[in-house]
């Protein structure tokens, strides 16, 4: 029988932190799922490893190799594969609680419905304090747009979605780039779907050194036509208030400046914004310069 739930895990050169994961899955509660490892173009013993963990037959492993496009290029292909009714990314340096999956199962059958696209849930870091904010208690459901900027939702949360809806919107590859926001594909959601708010961790966070989330300032000097991808689609978004989208110009425009394209202003959803935002952006893209020396 088919599993219903998909844990994907993007993974390049973890195999020194992937066994934090594996270990977590095989005491699952319930074992309605199956994991899917995308090694995005490892050069480590990531294969090996893995190929030993199938062989065990504990639980079942899905690989799948490629060459390295970056976090968001790993999740275009998670999602060409994955074939569950749910699914959820859980990092390579990351891990769940024992009934992780027993929670997400056992809400998502309570709360389903053709409007919800899936669940919002919490992470917590290994000490067990949620990262952030919990979920205002008497707020059931919402966009992921809102839940962090009309509901004063703040730091990361754990998404488990609909397959149908996130096959969806794949991110564009950008040659010679190895990222695109992932929250692009989510806001594009949030247009006809909400969430199913959980106040319960599923997942336990340690942020790596070598993360993409510690090496911020470096991927926007490496990948700045996805930055610009990434920031003219926020601008479009019709939930943002004025305020929000004079900041998405203000990235746009620092990113802009790294790749010395001078029509930006000409190609901006709001160029009116996008002049007006000038200044703050060209001083933001000499401060990224500055500190990426």
């Amino acid at each position: 029988m088919k599993a219903t739930l998909t844990i994907f895990t993007p993974a390049y050169n973890r195999a020194y932190t992937l066994h934090k994961c594996y270990e977590s899955l095989k005491k699952q509660t319930n074992k309605d799922f199956e994991w899917l490892i995308i090694d995005d173009g490892s050069t480590d013993n990531t294969k090996e490893l893995v190929q030993s963990w199938i062989e065990e037959n504990l639980i079942p492993i899905k690989y799948h190799y490629q060459k390295n496009q970056g976090m968001h290029g790993a999740h275009n292909s998670a999602y060409e594969l994955i074939d569950t009714k749910l699914n959820v990314c859980i990092d390579s340096d990351d891990y769940m609680p024992d009934d992780a999956v027993e929670k997400i199962l056992k809400f998502w059958e309570e709360n389903q419905s053709e409007e919800i696209a899936g669940i919002a849930a919490l992470d917590a870091y290994e000490s067990g304090e949620v990262i952030g904010t919990t979920f205002p208690k008497d707020l059931k459901t919402s966009t992921s747009f809102d839940m962090y900027y009309k509901h004063g939702v703040c730091g990361d949360k754990k998404f488990i979605y609909k397959t149908e809806l996130t096959k969806k919107f794949p991110y564009p590859i950008f040659e010679g780039e190895k990222y695109v926001g992932l929250a692009y594909k989510y806001r594009k959601i949030d247009l006809t779907h909400k969430l199913a708010l959980m106040n319960e961790v599923v997942c336990i966070v340690e942020y790596m050194e070598d993360g993409s989330s510690r090496n911020m300032l470096k991927q926007y000097i490496n990948n700045p036509k996805g930055f610009i991808f990434y920031r003219k689609e926020n601008m479009k978004n019709p939930n943002g208030n004025l305020k929000y989208k004079f900041k998405e110009c203000v990235h746009y425009v620092s990113s802009n400046f790294i790749i010395k394209n001078r029509k930006f202003i000409k190609e901006s959803p709001l160029r009116l914004l996008t002049v007006l935002a000038t200044p703050a952006g060209f001083c933001l893209y000499k401060y990224i310069t500055k500190k990426t020396r």
